[in-house]
């Protein structure tokens, strides 16, 4: 199912949530909303689900105008960060509810719910679990029983808002893995909000990137990393250095540091340099390297500029093990993401 969310706002008494918002989601694709705290996607979500009603704007689900419909009505499925299961029901039932809830008609037969049921415990991997409780399951275990009982109601969309967020770093890694692997198998047209970066940068289509209640950029994991639109952007996704300085003739320059800046109108401009994006150059910036991490296959180098300002460079591990603490070395920025300033 496609879709489209068209000149979205939404305020909280004087607060502007979502200034208006443009948004197309594929059909079948997974969407990050990825933004801080505050930027909006969690507003975005819930207006997209029927749980908040925006104060102008649409919402449309293949083209059918829902901006006013209910959440039941808009058949979505909605997985809270804090499962919200049924404690004193068993997995099997509470992945249950949304079929047993119906009525007349729309209740299926008893055995196709326990059907629908067991191929959803099988596909999350808790084929073996269906009798017990909540509280008998580990973290990640009831959160993938909530993405169970979002799917038994065969949802049109399928929303989640920050899924893994009250999980460990290990679990969340693991079941980044699933969901993915669930979506694949379903192909339900699925949005998350996260402000964990990696997380969306693995596991989505496509990400869009929100701050202060509007969209910066909607794009691949890798256009949003390697081609930022905006300086929140490039500033907000993955690591950067951070410079402010002046452009001229398709150069930047801020000390004595030297990036390349085409298209970038004359004037004060700042610019964003990931750590891997430099390389050890003879003819490039002097800096002085305090701090030489080697982890893996890669090295960081942590050093200063002349003018003491901080700056992280990244090289491969034989690299860097060629370098020792208090060493001066020169760098070079083999590219760079240049805006104009303010």
């Amino acid at each position: 199912m496609t879709l489209s969310v068209r000149s979205v706002e939404k305020r909280f008494g004087r607060f502007p949530a979502l200034g208006g918002v443009d948004l197309d989601i594929r059909d079948g694709e997974l969407l990050a909303l990825l933004g801080p705290s505050g930027s909006g996607k969690t507003t975005l979500l819930r207006v997209i689900a029927g749980l908040e009603f925006p104060d102008a704007g649409q919402v449309l689900f293949d083209g059918e105008d829902v901006t006013f419909a209910g959440a039941a009505a808009r058949r979505v499925g909605f997985v809270f960060q804090q499962y919200a299961l049924f404690k004193h029901m068993s997995v099997a039932k509470n992945v249950a509810f949304g079929l047993d809830v119906r009525r007349g008609r729309d209740k299926p037969p008893r055995a196709e719910i326990a059907r629908r049921v067991d191929e959803l415990l099988t596909l999350v991997e808790l084929g073996d679990l269906g009798h017990r409780f909540p509280a008998q399951l580990s973290g990640g275990q009831r959160q993938r029983v909530a993405l169970a009982r979002a799917l038994a109601v065969s949802p049109r969309v399928l929303l989640l808002d920050e899924p893994f967020g009250a999980l460990d770093a290990t679990v969340r890694k693991s079941l980044r893995k699933e969901l993915r692997r669930i979506h694949d198998a379903t192909g339900v047209t699925t949005i998350f909000v996260t402000h964990d970066q990696e997380e969306a940068l693995e596991l989505a289509d496509r990400v869009a990137v929100l701050n202060q209640g509007r969209i910066e950029q909607v794009g691949t994991p890798d256009e949003v990393h390697d081609r930022p639109a905006t300086a929140f952007v490039a500033g907000f996704v993955g690591e950067a250095n951070r410079f402010e300085g002046q452009a001229l003739g398709g150069d930047f320059r801020s000390g004595e540091l030297a990036l390349p800046a085409a298209g970038v109108a004359d004037g004060p401009a700042v610019a964003f340099v990931r750590p891997h994006e430099f390389v050890l150059r003879a003819e490039g910036a002097p800096v002085t390297v305090d701090r030489v991490v080697v982890s893996g296959p890669l090295g960081r180098l942590e050093s200063t500029l002349p003018d003491g300002r901080r700056i992280d460079v990244s090289v491969s591990r034989g690299e860097a093990l060629q370098v020792k603490d208090g060493q001066a070395v020169r760098i070079k920025a083999q590219a760079a993401h240049v805006f104009p300033a303010g």
